[in-house]
């Protein structure tokens, strides 16, 4: 009985919410493309949220197939004139349609009406994200203080640099900062370089050039990650803050400005892996983010609904490289077209698909790897 209840546990505690948050997210995603497609003009097959064989669905007035498919690890909308799931075009088939049918197809498409709807996937998870910020200020706001040193850890970068109690932290690298989560957000993602400390003393400004140090930090569920850390503690961080409360208008801006910290923190983490700043042993797949709706999920609404957001933006982000089978390499192969006139051959497009194939399975088998190994320690 011990063993079946730990079992439902985690289907309850791990599975159920990974497969929630995972669905409002790729159907999201998909729904980007289906509306966009649909206001192109463009006949859409199926609508599917999740792969493999349906497990439930309907077909609508205008012959779209809508179903629920047994794998919940994706979803895809399927147009008239695909060859399969993956968007990739049945030239043969295309070619021997009717002049109206192939208007309707997505390959027969006009150029421009193709590249609205692939892109319009990754969008939709970017405004998803934003709107699910602007709710999260809305309603809860935001706990914030002035970045004012409390204290100096001993042998931190802060302390070698000659960072005081009572400084105010006023810039780093030129950027003002105007919360300490300004100055956490900038100096996590850059472990081992060089940046510059403005602070405010005695009336003036004074720079103190310093270097994070990669420190291995561990969350309140255990989870262990590497950020860059200068070694201060602030008043917030002793447990002295107001919360910040904002307007509709005023959350709907700081939605769009958590979305790009998010995105330009991305970047920075995939920088910092390419010149060795950072270990690619932090790069998550399906494991540590079913690890993660669970953990969150013990935290309530808004917690799980702040990791929906980021993974939406993650998403995004991920959807928008410029690799076959994802929408940025369809998005690559429309520049191209545009740039030549005409589309690629099948044959380079099919061999192009295959190579994205296989980068993409190579990162998700990566990033599995990296969940199992953080699991068994």
């Amino acid at each position: 009985m011990e063993g079946l209840a730990g079992i439902f546990g985690f289907l309850t505690g791990y599975i159920v919410p990974f497969i929630l948050v995972l669905s409002l997210l790729v159907f999201v995603h998909e729904m980007g493309h289906y509306l966009v497609g649909r206001w192109s003009g463009i006949r859409i097959l199926a609508f599917s949220v999740g792969f493999g064989p349906e497990i439930a669905g309907f077909t609508d007035g205008h012959g779209t197939r809508w179903k629920l498919s047994a794998i919940p690890l994706g979803g895809y909308v399927r147009f008239f004139g695909d060859e399969d799931a993956s968007s990739k075009p049945d030239m043969d088939h295309v070619a021997a349609m009717s002049e109206e049918d192939r208007a309707r197809s997505f390959a027969g498409a006009k150029l421009w009406k193709r590249a609205a709807t692939v892109a319009a996937g990754p969008i939709a998870n970017f405004l998803l994200a934003i709107v699910i910020f602007a709710i999260l200020f809305s309603i809860y706001g935001r706990a914030v203080s002035d970045p004012v040193v409390a204290e100096v850890r001993p042998e931190s970068a802060a302390a070698e640099a000659g960072i005081l109690p009572g400084d105010l932290l006023v810039a780093i690298d030129g950027s003002k900062v105007a919360t300490f989560d300004d100055v956490r957000r900038y100096v996590g993602i850059r472990p081992g370089r060089h940046i510059v400390v403005t602070v405010e003393r005695d009336g003036r400004s004074v720079d103190f050039p310093m270097v994070p140090k990669a420190t291995e930090v561990t969350d309140q569920f255990g989870n262990k990650m590497e950020v860059g850390i200068i070694g201060i503690v602030t008043s917030q961080e002793a447990g002295h803050f107001r919360v910040q409360t904002f307007t509709p208008l005023q959350a709907l801006h700081e939605g769009v400005v958590q979305t790009g910290h998010i995105v330009t923190g991305t970047f920075q983490y995939i920088g910092n892996l390419l010149t060795g700043y950072m270990k690619a042993d932090q790069l998550g797949g399906p494991i540590r983010v079913a690890q993660a709706s669970g953990q969150m999920a013990t935290l309530g609404i808004a917690a799980v609904l702040q990791l929906a957001a980021v993974l939406s933006v993650s998403i995004g982000l991920l959807n928008l490289m410029p690799v076959p089978v994802l929408d940025g390499g369809h998005l690559m192969f429309y520049a191209v077209e545009a740039v030549r006139g005409k589309p690629l051959g099948a044959s380079a497009q099919e061999i192009a698909f295959r190579i994205g194939l296989a980068m993409v399975l190579s990162l998700m088998v990566f990033a599995t790897w990296n969940d199992i190994s953080a699991l068994i320690g």
